[in-house]
């Protein structure tokens, strides 16, 4: 009686990812109510910064209460308002998306298109970009909710661009042209090639070169690049930050065609730490794009009051410098924090600077090199260390073994307690500690037990799955998971 929408399984809920988070929400941790709890880790939030945020409200009450020159302005925002939003706030976003880039570059207003939050973004410019059955590349590991994102609605395939951990995940342009290849094999028109950068979930910025190897890449494809820079103003360390933008500029291609294939993502969800506002936004030249995109926002629209009261705060320049500097400096310093931990337990990553998490190499903590022993040591970790962290089965990584970690989401004393566990566990591992011989396990409620073997269940039809015929070579399962009619609603 419900459409296939409703009633089909792809949406990606059953990814350990999602399935972490629902774990940890019957079972949260809190230093005094529930100390034995699970501390999140798998959630990329930047918590870090938000008394600058606070102390420039109580600072600006006009613009909390809605007021102008101590006039009120709630009748005017309280009407509607079309889906092109606020001038005042898209000339301020263009602004200061232009101050994180070291205003190397600048952005056009009138390209701007609003939406609620990235994922919104991402969501419709797929919509103006592809087809149902049409492909987007996406190199791995890539962000776990781009599964949904990306493909749940609109019935685009993602197609993965494998990259190794021998060069440290970098985009190579054998790399791009094998993904290109094996879509073909399969009568997938390739639409364009998505990135995150910095990365989700490694936590770097992407080189010159690897910019330069997608740009040709998309030229010679006749195909779009679209960006995704969310993270743009979490960069603490060098290397700096490149955006595509100005990648293509150094090339002088605002003339050619591909100018108007380069489209960005970008939010405030990350940079200013505001996810729960919904303002996201697309960047893109091509005019085509900009008005399909701006009628389909009309479907998650940023509120008034939201665009009027970030308007003011981006407005402050004085206060937007000091909040990046600030919040980068945080950022390295919980960072460090976390990677002295994990170097004292003997755990090894990917050296990293942007993002609000780290690329935690754990292979050699695994049973075996597969993703089932992948799967069993993220289900200790868990279940019994009390730490929910995102393996990299979630994030389509080719290698098992890797887990991404997050840092920015608590406070430095739940950090020190999130290290002293990983510490814990290693200690005891190396022992030969196993399955219900740890403390913590005793602790857990009865309710995160039965959560865990269902949950389990999940996993095995989901990630571990994907993973096993992650190299395409699978007829059933090409890419990771989709099969190729895309009219249906299976999902391996």
């Amino acid at each position: 009686m419900l459409s296939t929408k409703a009633s089909c399984n792809s949406h990606g809920q059953d990814s350990s990812y999602f399935l972490g988070l629902q774990v940890y929400e019957k079972n949260p941790f809190d230093e005094t109510v529930n100390p034995t709890g699970i501390v999140q880790m798998g959630l990329a939030e930047n918590q870090l910064s938000f008394d600058l945020v606070e102390s420039w409200l109580r600072k600006n009450p006009d613009s909390m209460g809605l007021k102008k020159d101590g006039e009120s302005v709630f009748r005017e925002l309280a009407l509607f308002q079309d889906y092109h939003g606020l001038a005042s706030f898209k000339n301020e976003l263009v602004e200061y998306m232009a101050q994180i880039r070291g205003n190397k570059v600048k952005f056009d207003p009138n390209n701007l298109v609003l939406a609620a939050g990235a994922t919104s973004a991402n969501e419709t410019l797929i919509f103006c970009l592809a087809d149902p059955g049409e492909a987007i590349l996406l190199p791995t590991p890539y962000y776990p909710g781009f599964d949904r994102d990306l493909k749940w609605r609109t019935g685009v395939e993602i197609v993965p661009v494998h990259c190794l951990s021998s060069n440290g995940f970098r985009i190579t342009m054998s790399a791009l042209e094998d993904a290109y290849q094996r879509a073909q094999k399969l009568n997938l028109k390739v639409k364009g090639v998505l990135i995150t950068n910095p990365s989700n979930p490694l936590g770097t910025t992407m080189t010159r070169d690897e910019l330069n190897h997608l740009i040709t890449f998309a030229m010679a494809r006749n195909i779009h690049v679209i960006s995704d820079e969310v993270f743009s103003g979490t960069v603490f360390d060098s290397p700096g930050f490149i955006s595509i933008i100005e990648a293509a500029m150094d090339r002088n291609l605002e003339k050619k065609d591909v100018w108007s294939r380069i489209h960005i993502i970008y939010s405030l969800s990350k940079d200013l730490g505001l996810p729960g506002f919904r303002v996201g936004m697309i960047y893109s030249s091509n005019k085509t794009v900009v008005s399909a995109a701006t009628k389909m926002s009309s479907f998650g629209l940023v509120s008034s009051q939201t665009q009027y009261l970030l308007s003011n705060m981006l407005a402050n320049k004085k206060f937007t410098s000091k909040y990046m500097k600030k919040n980068q400096k945080r950022l390295k310093k919980r960072k460090e924090m976390l990677v002295s931990g994990l170097k004292k337990s003997g755990i090894g990553y990917l050296k990293g600077n942007a993002g609000l998490f780290c690329w935690v190499d754990m292979r050699h903590l695994l049973s075996s090199n597969t993703f089932e022993a992948e799967t069993e040591l993220w289900k200790k970790i868990l279940f019994e260390v009390g730490l929910n962290i995102s393996p990299g089965a979630s994030c389509h990584c080719t290698e098992p073994g890797w887990f991404r970690v997050c840092f920015a989401n608590m406070s430095q004393a739940t950090l020190r307690i999130a290290v002293r566990r990983i510490k814990d566990f290693v200690d005891r591992s190396s022992c030969g500690g196993g399955i219900g011989k740890i403390s913590y396990q005793q602790n857990m409620s009865s309710l995160s037990r039965n959560l865990h073997g269902s949950m389990v269940r999940k996993l095995t039809s989901s990630d571990r799955d994907e993973q096993e015929h992650a190299d395409g070579t699978q007829s059933n399962i090409p890419f990771g998971g989709f099969t190729k009619k895309v009219e249906t609603c299976k999902r391996v």
